[in-house]
């Protein structure tokens, strides 16, 4: 695949996440009933840096933790044979129950990993709301799941590929389109 563009570079990204925290702060009113849930790899750690930023903005910590999803077009691994995501690992210490879960991840694309990630979340007890906040939307739902807080909406075509370099993992910040 050629790298088409660079959609968001570290200043861009940087800002698109201080406008979620922000958004999130808002409109729970507060971050007392919330948890942040990264789901692996690149959206955990989007969740601990939202996490930070909420923590600058509030003063106070955000509990957070994390699911691990394994999709079955990086892997194979699957459920059943209708290639649905494998939830591998969950790491939430705290009791969901009559609590916001903000799911947060990296591309939101067909909607299958997160499902998978609500139903990981509902196997720990029944929270109050999930909600979803995702750097990049791009499009192609498979499932009526929509994001509460968006980075940016890109509009994709089903060979174009997004991928999200983040230092912790790439060495680098930024989002490009690839063909």
């Amino acid at each position: 695949m050629t790298q088409k563009a660079v959609l968001l570079d570290e200043p861009a990204m940087n800002r698109a996440l201080t406008r979620i925290a922000h958004e999130i702060i808002e409109r729970n009113e507060g971050i007392d009933e919330c948890i942040l849930v990264g789901i692996k790899t690149r959206g955990a750690y989007l969740a601990r840096r939202l996490a930070q930023k909420i923590n600058r903005i509030e003063g106070k910590e955000i509990r957070t933790g994390e699911l691990d999803i394994t999709l079955y077009r990086d892997d194979l691994s699957t459920k059943t044979d209708n290639e649905e995501p494998l939830v591998q690992q969950v790491d939430i210490t705290d009791n969901v129950s009559e609590q916001k879960i903000i799911l947060v991840d990296d591309v939101l694309y067909t909607g299958r990993t997160v499902r998978s990630a609500m139903d990981a979340v509902m196997d720990l007890g029944r929270p109050s709301q999930i909600q979803l906040a995702v750097l990049v939307d791009r499009g192609h739902r498979e499932l009526p799941i929509r994001a509460d807080y968006v980075g940016k909406n890109i509009p994709t075509s089903g060979n174009e590929r997004i991928v999200v370099n983040m230092v912790e993992v790439d060495a680098t910040d930024c989002v490009t389109i690839h063909e």
